[in-house]
């Protein structure tokens, strides 16, 4: 019998495993404490538990933190790590380290079913949602999990798409039984499903980034089919109904690319659209992929158009690109050459 992973349970989740055992309720939060903050990788280790209910844990469960499978390092100190998950399929986790902090871009799917037009994820189809412990493993087997100050759900899949999952995991790394971490250490992108964003706004304080991309509807649904469920104009009003104004922060994410939406006309629609919303502008610069006839604007025209927004009183930021030597940067996560060769992985 395959065994159940303890890691990526809930405090709410252990408390029913123990209870299903017949063991003592206070050792869910054991459980907790040996998972979360003393990350161990084997129920041996749980000291503080009887012999008796080490064994019946081990009966059906195992901690399961599997360490990842391959790395990819960059000339500028970022690390692309191969995390399998189940039978045949695998994600990326992307590891950013910088002099005053260090962020880990984790995956929420295995592919993506929103096939955007610029990013290869979407390229590569939807083949699974993660669960909560694959994805919390992305960060207890991470080598420099240690050093972490920042989580990013902003790799491969759509988090809102797969929002049970990703809320359980969130859980977990803010809660004090998991890492305890500050909900301003992790942001949640999104292209903006309407089933997902009011609940995941309600029900967690983790930062939110919009992937906007064009404020012009037409154009925006050309770059990103979702456009059609669930337009910018509808996402920006359903935002306008929540304060961003104190600690939360919202941001949008703007890929420029050259010649289709980098010109001032462009800047001046996004002032339209966001007018009265706090929130800041991340500009990206596209990083190019096969078969896809876009191409990334100049650092000039980047830099005219966060200057025009700022100005007009809309914080905007140029995002530094990393990692894009090992198809690590923005939009360029995909593990479909490993799932096609899965056999020659060991």
């Amino acid at each position: 019998m395959q065994k159940r992973p303890l890691l990526g349970l809930t405090l709410a989740e252990l408390q029913n495993v123990v209870k299903n055992l017949g063991m003592p309720g206070f050792s869910a939060k054991q459980i907790a404490s040996w998972l979360y903050d003393k990350k161990v990788i084997s129920i041996d280790d749980m000291s503080n538990l009887s012999l008796k209910h080490r064994g019946l844990l081990k009966e059906i469960y195992e901690v399961g933190a599997e360490a990842p499978m391959d790395a990819m390092r960059s000339v500028d100190g970022t690390v692309k790590y191969l995390y399998r998950t189940g039978e045949g399929h695998f994600v990326e986790a992307v590891y950013i380290p910088e002099e005053d902090r260090a962020t880990l871009c984790v995956s929420s799917q295995v592919g993506c079913k929103m096939n955007c037009k610029f990013c290869m994820t979407g390229k590569q189809g939807f083949a699974a949602n993660l669960t909560s412990h694959q994805i919390i493993n992305q960060i207890s087997s991470l080598p420099e999990r240690e050093k972490l100050t920042n989580v990013v759900m902003m790799g491969m899949g759509e988090p809102l798409d797969n929002l049970d999952e990703v809320l359980k995991a969130l859980e977990v790394m803010t809660a004090s039984y998991g890492y305890g971490w500050s909900p301003k250490r992790i942001t949640l992108s999104s292209v903006g499903l309407r089933k997902g964003l009011k609940r995941f706004i309600e029900e967690s304080d983790c930062h939110l980034a919009i992937s906007l991309h064009s404020p012009v509807p037409l154009q925006r649904r050309d770059l990103m089919p979702a456009e059609k469920a669930f337009s910018i104009t509808e996402i920006v009003e359903l935002l306008r109904n929540y304060d961003f104004s104190k600690q939360r922060r919202l941001s949008f994410e703007y890929i420029v690319f050259k010649g289709v939406n980098d010109s001032l006309t462009y800047a001046k629609e996004l002032l339209k659209l966001l007018r009265g919303v706090d929130c800041r502008i991340n500009l990206i610069r596209f990083h190019a992929i096969p078969d896809v006839d876009l191409e990334g604007a100049d650092m000039e025209t980047m830099t005219a158009f966060r200057d025009y927004l700022t100005s007009h009183g809309l914080f905007t930021t140029i995002r530094s690109s990393r990692g894009e030597d090992i198809f690590a940067a923005c939009g360029m996560l995909s593990t479909a050459k490993q799932e096609e060769n899965k056999g020659k992985l060991i």
